[in-house]
C-alpha cells in the first residue's frame, strides 16, 4: 500500500492528462451547455467563461495559450545568519 500521495500518483502531484479523465472547459467554436443549468449564454473573460444565468464558471480551452499563459515567478530569498532574532 502507498504510504503517501506522491507514491500513489507515481511521484507527481498533478496526474498526467490521460489519467485525469474528462475536464469541462469552454470551447470557443462550439455550442457550450452550462453544466449547472443547461443553458448556452456565457460571459467570456480572458481566462474564464461564466454562465449568464447561474454563474457557473468554466476555464477557457485556449486560455494558457493567450499572452504566454500563466506567469510563474520564483524568487530566491537570501538566507540570513543562523542566530535567532530577538526583538529589542
Amino acid at each position: 500500500m502507498a504510504t503517501s500521495i506522491l507514491e500513489a500518483r507515481g511521484g507527481c502531484i498533478v496526474p498526467k492528462a490521460e489519467t485525469r479523465g474528462y475536464h469541462i472547459v469552454y470551447r470557443e467554436h462550439e455550442t457550450n451547455y452550462c453544466p449547472g443549468c443547461g443553458r448556452t449564454h456565457w460571459y467570456i473573460g480572458r481566462s474564464m467563461a461564466e454562465c449568464a444565468f447561474c454563474t457557473t464558471a468554466l476555464p477557457l480551452e485556449n486560455a494558457p495559450m493567450i499572452a504566454g499563459g500563466q506567469i510563474v515567478r520564483t524568487i530566491q530569498r537570501p538566507v540570513f545568519g543562523t542566530e535567532p532574532a530577538y526583538a529589542a
